[in-house]
């Protein structure tokens, strides 16, 4: 009974935010529509914050109430994986054109952060645990400069976007029956459904993990993670059905830059000692798998493969799978 009861809260979690997903889709891209802005931001800031809170949430909630900080770190991490690995779903998805050659060159801006930001917390995880662990009080000195290195990457991004030789990125229209207030308010409740259910999970996980005899750090990278990656897949999904694979790719690489920012506001959040420092060792496997996995986006991106194994994936979604599958082997064998 105890298994079944941890799974059954387990798919509850699942169930809530997968459900405010297609709303938060549709809610931003009629905010888009109301105020002009091109599917590319979109992608990289408001759909990538909203699907982002499960993280949010998850991290806080698990480093303040629940006092595992092997969940927030995993659930993080693994979400930048999960969120990289989707990309293959989205190449096979483009049945005409790969996908690679749908989406536009400018992503590989937001990518190259991610690349920087990432491969910076796996190097931080390694080197906290080995006496260079500087700290101002509780909170790391690292934190403080991912905080600016994400508000940097943002800045960069607008001012891309609004260079003149830029191509624009129209949206659809707006529903007529619906108010940008309407639109804001169903944004901010599915946001907050979202949110709710994310707060849930870690306790959701530590049981979980109690109750199948494993670790924390596994748990949060896989599972976890997958949960709160739920509405990053049912919106990018979404997005490339209704014909934009830039806010589809500006999703995923906008919400991989905001689990960064996650990840800082976990540490100053936690009042247990250095974040960094606790957390098991094996999250800077899955840290420099997702940068190995932005470069590829990267590779992608400029040279825009065509050919395809199978008719459905190319070589670069291959290899991010083959990454993606390796480092979660990886993952699983420490946790065992």
């Amino acid at each position: 009974m105890e298994i079944l009861t941890a799974w059954l809260a387990f798919a509850i979690c699942l169930l809530v935010i997968g459900m405010a997903g297609p709303v938060l889709t549709r809610s931003g891209s009629d905010i888009a529509a109301q105020t002009g802005m091109s599917a590319s931001w979109v992608g990289l800031i408001m759909l990538a914050a909203a699907t982002s809170l499960p993280e949010l949430f998850t991290g806080i909630s698990a480093v303040t109430i629940a006092d595992a900080p092997n969940i927030a770190m995993g659930d993080a991490l693994g979400s930048c994986i999960f969120n990289l690995v989707m990309l293959v779903l989205l190449d096979a998805l483009c049945r005409d054109e790969p996908f690679w050659r749908r989406s536009d060159q400018g992503h590989i801006l937001s990518a190259a952060f991610g690349v920087v930001l990432i491969s910076f917390v796996g190097a931080v995880v390694l080197t906290s645990r080995n006496g260079l662990d500087l700290r101002v009080g509780h909170v790391s000195a690292y934190s403080p400069f991912l905080i600016a290195l994400y508000f940097i990457a943002m800045r960069a991004a607008f001012f891309y976007e609004r260079r003149p030789e830029r191509p624009a990125q129209p949206l659809g229209p707006a529903h007529a029956d619906r108010t940008l207030q309407r639109t804001l308010v169903n944004y901010l409740v599915a946001a907050a459904a979202v949110g709710a259910a994310g707060a849930w999970l870690p306790f959701v996980g530590q049981e979980v993990a109690a109750v199948m005899g494993w670790r924390a750090s596994f748990v949060g990278t896989l599972f976890i993670a997958a949960a709160t990656s739920i509405p990053e897949l049912i919106v990018t999904v979404s997005a490339l059905r209704m014909g934009s694979a830039d806010m589809a790719i500006g999703n995923l690489l906008g919400s991989n830059l905001f689990i960064i920012l996650v990840i800082a506001l976990d540490d100053i959040a936690f009042a247990g000692g250095s974040f960094y420092a606790q957390v098991s060792p094996a999250h800077a496997v899955t840290a420099f798998a997702a940068a190995m996995m932005s470069g590829l986006c990267i590779i992608g991106l400029l040279y825009r493969p065509g050919n395809r194994f199978f008719g459905l994936f190319g070589w670069i979604s291959l290899s991010l799978l083959a990454i993606y599958l390796l480092s979660s082997y990886a993952i699983y064998l420490h946790g065992h």
